[in-house]
Order: C-alpha cells, then sequence, then structure tokens
C-alpha cells in the first residue's frame, strides 16, 4: 500500500524518527534505542515513513541506515499555505472591520434616542 506524507507526519513517533534522522544518518537499532517502544514497533514506523518516501534505507555492510529525505514535506508546505493565505485574508478582512467599529462616533443615546 502506497501512503502518503500526511499519514506519515500524523503520528508523533513518525515526527520525532524524522526529526532525529535530519540531522544524522542512524541504523535502526540506534534508532530503536531513543524510544521507549518496541524494536518492532519503531520498525513499523520505519516502514511507513519508507512508504511515505520520507525516509530511505541504504544498506552498508551488515547495518541499514536511515537516512530522511525531507523534500518529500514540500508537499505539506504547499498544502498549509494555501490555508494560510485564505486565513490571513479572513483575519485582514476581520481587522479592518473592527477598526471600522472603532473608529465610528460613539452614540451616547440610550437606545430610544434619549439622552
Amino acid at each position: 500500500m502506497r501512503r502518503d506524507v500526511f499519514q506519515a507526519i500524523a503520528d508523533p513517533t513518525r515526527r520525532e524518527i524524522i526529526s532525529l534522522i535530519s540531522h544524522e544518518s542512524l541504523n535502526l537499532n540506534a534508532v530503536a534505542e531513543r524510544f521507549n517502544i518496541s524494536r518492532p514497533a519503531i520498525s513499523k514506523h520505519i516502514k511507513i515513513l519508507t512508504e511515505c518516501g520520507l525516509v530511505r534505507i541504504r544498506q552498508d555492510g551488515r547495518e541499514r541506515y536511515c537516512e530522511a529525505k525531507l523534500d518529500k514535506l514540500n508537499e505539506i508546505s504547499v498544502w498549509v499555505e494555501q490555508y494560510r493565505k485564505f486565513w490571513e485574508s479572513k483575519l485582514d478582512s476581520l481587522e479592518i472591520y473592527l477598526n471600522e467599529l472603532q473608529s465610528k462616533p460613539k452614540n451616547n443615546t440610550n437606545g430610544n434616542g434619549n439622552k
């Protein structure tokens, strides 16, 4: 099954793995040692990250090293950017509206025209 990048970052453990190996290439045991979950659970997370294209496994002799491929995160960046622009526009409109309300002269009547 081909997974997408959004599935990869949905899990906090996978996000932490990405962060960990983005600084240096680590073998599977070194990755597993940094977590309080089982080695098979880490392997499952690494498999998902590999399927999403965020991690590449490099064989070096008997060791398998995890390397981050962060260019796939651009897909998320593009998706988030469209919503950032949308919300910035909405918040700008709200700011303009609030400024207009504040600049209107205050009416000192009690609601029926009397002061």
